[in-house]
């Protein structure tokens, strides 16, 4: 809420006109991502006339300070309600950076893949505060992604499969 959808929002700033339509997905507890989006679509309409995108909801996988007993019931619980909305969606790509909702996402994603209904390339892009170690989803993710990304020398250097680009965001 804020920080991740800020830095995921620059990113896509970069991004032509072709990945579209982009959709959205956020926790259900969260205040402040909807409002960002909508106004960085309507920025984004007024140079790309034909921009869609969608927004969806997703309970909250771990809550900040939740304990990690119980975090494994609402993360599989995240994953459940993530299934069907993933399978409708069938994405080419998940570009994600870091927030609890990214895991139950691409895992997801993962078993479609699995299954052989589609495969989804898988992207993750390491905040750029994480400077000395991976956040807990990056840790999950780095094993899963097809590309992992890190904005940290230091990190490339403790986690060889990742990328690392310079500060991106």
């Amino acid at each position: 809420t804020g920080g991740h959808t800020t830095e995921i929002l620059r990113l896509l700033s970069c991004l032509s006109e072709s990945y579209s339509p982009r959709h959205y997905i956020f926790a259900d507890s969260d205040k402040m991502s909807e409002a960002k989006i909508r106004s960085f679509e309507q920025k984004r309409a007024e140079t790309f006339s034909n921009s869609q995108f969608t927004l969806d909801r997703i309970p909250r996988s771990r809550e900040v300070r939740q304990s990690w007993t119980s975090s494994v019931v609402t993360t599989l619980y995240s994953i459940l309600y993530s299934l069907p909305l993933t399978y409708k969606l069938k994405p080419d790509l998940i570009l994600c950076n870091g927030p609890g909702t990214c895991v139950p996402v691409c895992i997801s994603a993962l078993l479609l893949g699995l299954l052989g209904i589609k495969r989804a390339i898988i992207v993750y892009v390491e905040s750029i505060c994480r400077v000395e170690t991976l956040s807990l989803s990056g840790k999950i993710l780095y094993y899963f992604s097809d590309y992992f990304i890190v904005q940290w020398p230091h990190l490339k250097e403790k986690y060889p499969k990742s990328v690392y680009l310079g500060r991106i965001v």
